[in-house]
C-alpha cells in the first residue's frame, strides 16, 4: 500500500484517476492495526480502487487539512473531492460503501 505523506498528496491523490481510500491512523492506535488487514485486503481485490495509508503524527499538516480528530479515519474521495468519510473500525462492504 502506498504510504500518503504532505509531499505527495497531490501527485497520489487530487491526480488520481481511480477514486482513493484514504486510511489515516498510527503506528500505536489497537483500532487502527485491526482495520489495517481490511484495507490491505481491498487494496488487493479492488483494484479499482487506490488504497493508502497516512500516518496522522508523521504528516500532522495532511491529518489537520482533513480534520482528523479520531483515528483511524478512513476517507473516500473521488476526483480530488471528499465524498465520505468513516471513524473507527469499519468491514470491508462499509468502506467500499463510502463511494
Amino acid at each position: 500500500m502506498i504510504q500518503l505523506t504532505n509531499q505527495n498528496y497531490k501527485e497520489i491523490v487530487l491526480n488520481s484517476a481511480k477514486p482513493v481510500l484514504i486510511d489515516f491512523y498510527a503506528d500505536w492506535c489497537g483500532p487502527c492495526k485491526m482495520i489495517s488487514p481490511i484495507m490491505e485486503k481491498i487494496s488487493t481485490t479492488h483494484p479499482e480502487v487506490l488504497v493508502v495509508k497516512c500516518d496522522v503524527d508523521a504528516n500532522q499538516e495532511l491529518a489537520m487539512k482533513f480534520g482528523v480528530r479520531s483515528i483511524p479515519t478512513v476517507v473516500a474521495m473521488n476526483k480530488g473531492v471528499e465524498v465520505n468519510r468513516k471513524v473507527g473500525l469499519a468491514n470491508e462492504n462499509v468502506l467500499l460503501g463510502l463511494f
